[in-house]
């Protein structure tokens, strides 16, 4: 098992340097930042989530060759790569776009975000995809579902608006955290932790799989989509939202390390699974950074 990502280094004298980098830089004085950040990470050059915090004082300051290094070292001391490193590599095109992130990076990312998860996206970025995908369904489904399964659950927004619909409802997440705050939801079943792109199925098939929010931390869906279809009796549903991308390329990785994927990729995708397309829905599903976010809400049926 993996050592817990050490949010401060142990070194005394280091975090304290630490401690005024992120002060600086919370400032405007990225520059000054970013040498004390250095200073810092002599101290500590085992500390893997500080060359990754490293890494992103120098890109502020302009200084990309210095991000990588630091990214590079936060991935080599972190084989994992919770703290997603590999993405910003990406990004600065450093490295060529991977399929999909670490797992790892997942699971930490979402075991941080639980306790304000709701308060954030729900209230300060008006999260509607929840909503948007319980219409979307509702327009093409029975009045109850035997089965759902709710794929990468979180906190059970999406859960709570399926549950009333569902005689039994399924969860899984790849997080521990988001699956106690969806315990206390009491809205499921049977909630399992799952990585969705290592999991087997082996339970009962199920008339409807939903997946809120999810694929938007995937890049390639063509295995998630194959899961889906092997959860799904004949003729069960398939829903699901991703960001829009309206570039040619299938999917892209943004500057928000999420992925926006192209409709032509997700029919695409939906049709080599076996599934039948029922609807596709262009819709502001979040603000980002104060701007509205169009994502796709999708409706397929196997």
């Amino acid at each position: 098992m993996a050592k817990p990502l050490q949010t401060f280094s142990g070194d005394l004298l280091a975090d304290r340097r630490a401690d005024f980098a992120e002060m600086l830089f919370a400032s405007g004085d990225i520059e000054a930042a970013a040498e004390l950040m250095r200073g810092a990470m002599d101290l500590a050059p085992e500390w893997s989530l500080g060359w990754y915090r490293l890494g992103e004082f120098h890109e502020a300051a302009g200084a990309t060759e210095g991000a990588v290094d630091a990214w590079r070292m936060a991935r080599e001391l972190d084989p994992a790569d919770r703290t997603g490193a590999a993405l910003k590599l990406q990004l600065a095109g450093a490295e060529p776009q991977q399929a999909n992130p670490s797992s790892g990076f997942a699971e930490t990312l979402f075991d941080q975000y639980a306790k304000t998860f709701d308060e954030s996206l729900v209230g300060k970025l008006g999260y509607r995809v929840p909503d948007l995908l319980a219409d979307a369904i509702r327009s093409h489904a029975p009045p109850q579902f035997d089965l759902a399964v709710d794929l990468g659950c979180g906190t059970g927004l999406m859960g709570e608006k399926i549950q009333p619909v569902a005689k039994r409802l399924d969860g899984y997440d790849i997080s521990a955290e988001m699956l106690k705050k969806a315990r206390a939801r009491n809205v499921y079943d049977r909630l399992v932790k799952a990585d969705l792109l290592e999991m087997d199925y082996g339970s009962d098939a199920a008339d409807l799989v939903v997946a809120a929010d999810v694929f938007i931390y995937l890049g390639a869906l063509e295995r998630v989509t194959r899961l889906a279809a092997a959860m799904l009796r004949k003729a069960g549903l398939y829903a699901f939202s991703v960001e829009r991308h309206e570039g040619t390329e299938d999917f892209k990785l943004r500057p928000s390390r999420r992925y926006a994927h192209a409709e032509h990729y997700v029919r695409r995708v939906l049709a080599d699974a076996g599934f039948h397309v029922l609807s596709v829905a262009i819709e502001v599903i979040r603000h980002d950074r104060g701007a509205p976010l169009d994502g796709l809400i999708v409706v397929a049926r196997r």
